[in-house]
């Protein structure tokens, strides 16, 4: 990616074991965990709720790996990651932002959480976790 090229699925394969592998270590543990990561696509998606042992394929109401979808502008977007590269390095370039949101695949079926990423860091963080506690404690209700 830092050339200009995107990532393919063979280039993120190893990534997100790995990743499934973290989150399967602390959930077996019953920690609670947060990864950060593009997982653009519902076949990543799958890989990463691997990760919860009880996972079944499709029943994504009871999974204990939960996703949220920043959303904002492909213009924000870019301009934020261009401002990344500036400041520190950024490995991605803002030409692959369109790219990345081209492989957006969002299915209303797994539930993910859509937060509006043009406010506030500590209001997006506030909202997510409101969210997630409050779809824990109805499937809590559900299952008990």
């Amino acid at each position: 990616m830092s050339k200009g090229v995107p990532l393919t699925d063979v280039d993120r394969a190893p990534w997100l074991v790995t990743l499934r592998g973290a989150i399967k270590d602390r959930l077996d543990h019953s920690e609670d965990v947060a990864v950060s990561c593009s997982a653009l696509q519902l076949k990543y998606r799958e890989i990463l709720r691997e990760g919860d042992g009880g996972y079944i394929q499709g029943s994504y109401a009871t999974c204990r790996v939960k996703f949220v979808c920043l959303e904002a502008s492909a213009e924000l977007i870019a301009a934020r990651v261009q401002r990344r590269a500036t400041e520190g390095g950024h490995f991605m370039p803002a030409s692959l932002v369109q790219s990345q949101l081209d492989l957006l695949q969002i299915d209303e079926a797994e539930g993910i959480t859509v937060v509006d990423a043009t406010v506030r860091p500590n209001a997006i963080v506030e909202a997510t976790i409101a969210q997630f506690r409050e779809e824990f404690a109805s499937t809590a209700l559900l299952t008990a």
